[in-house]
């Protein structure tokens, strides 16, 4: 009888691919000063079980509630207005990055010139420069500039979101099918004809879908940015923090748990009414 062979032949490469992570990983966790140990010492846990002990029951009276839906209508405001922002300035910038509605490339089976590619350039370094910097600090510049408040947040989030969505979107134009829309394009159709008639039919769930995840965590990040002063949950939590106030911090953070399931389900009732 032939013996099977049972050995792995990818065993030896996977393992060194592994212990090669882990030489790599290493010294990432002693520059972080990681010590998870400190979390054990005795100290602390009663410090941390102290703390957790006045987050239940939640904060309910009548007062703090009314500036708990303050603070969460002013996040979703905030949210939701550096998003439309955000979209004013990346829907144009998706479509002159993308080269799915070049006409070199529906007239050329796809191939691109060098200066079709050189003119897209500036605009894909600008949307880089806007997603490089984080939104906290685009919220401490405009902090500076406008002042404290919800303003610095919203714009904040235009900025970087701007660039987010610009390449991604590009990117989900290039994803889909582009035979419809060079079709158009050759038979004589504008571009933005050509956009929405030839892109976006195949590319509407995934546009969809990926900017209401963009909202939820435009959400998220209107929280961080309260903790710099641009109002909003954040600012509050920050507030409640510092005054040791657990049962608040609790009934907030529930309430950011809430914001973020109601985004989710929003997501899949568009993607089901897309499909």
């Amino acid at each position: 009888m032939l013996s099977v062979e049972r050995r792995d032949p990818a065993a030896l490469p996977r393992l060194l691919f592994t212990l090669l992570c882990l030489a790599l990983l290493w010294p990432g966790l002693q520059l972080s000063e990681l010590h998870p140990g400190v979390l054990l010492q005795a100290e602390n846990r009663r410090q941390m079980a102290n703390f957790l002990s006045a987050f239940w029951p939640p904060a309910h009276d009548p007062a703090f509630l009314s500036l708990l839906f303050e603070a969460t209508v002013q996040t979703l405001a905030v949210a939701t207005a550096g998003m439309a922002l955000a979209l004013i300035l990346a829907l144009p910038a998706s479509l002159l990055a993308s080269r799915a509605l070049s006409l070199r490339a529906a007239s050329n089976a796809g191939r691109l010139t060098a200066g079709s590619r050189l003119l897209r350039l500036p605009v894909r370094g600008v949307l880089i420069f806007l997603r490089s910097v984080p939104e906290i600090v685009w919220a401490l510049l405009f902090v500076r500039a406008v002042g404290l408040g919800p303003t610095a947040g919203v714009l904040a989030i235009a900025i970087t979101y701007s660039g987010m969505l610009g390449k991604v979107y590009a990117e989900i134009y290039e994803s889909v099918d582009q035979r419809p829309a060079h079709a158009l394009l050759q038979a004589g159709s504008g571009r933005l004809l050509a956009f929405f008639y030839g892109i976006v039919p195949g590319a509407a769930s995934e546009l969809v879908s990926y900017t209401v995840y963009r909202w939820e965590c435009a959400i998220r990040a209107s929280v961080v940015m309260g903790f710099v002063g641009a109002g909003g949950l954040g600012q509050q939590i920050d507030l409640s923090m510092r005054m040791f106030a657990g049962a608040e911090v609790a009934s907030m953070l529930l309430t950011f748990l809430l914001l973020v399931m109601l985004a989710d389900l929003l997501s899949r009732f568009l993607r089901g009414r897309l499909a």
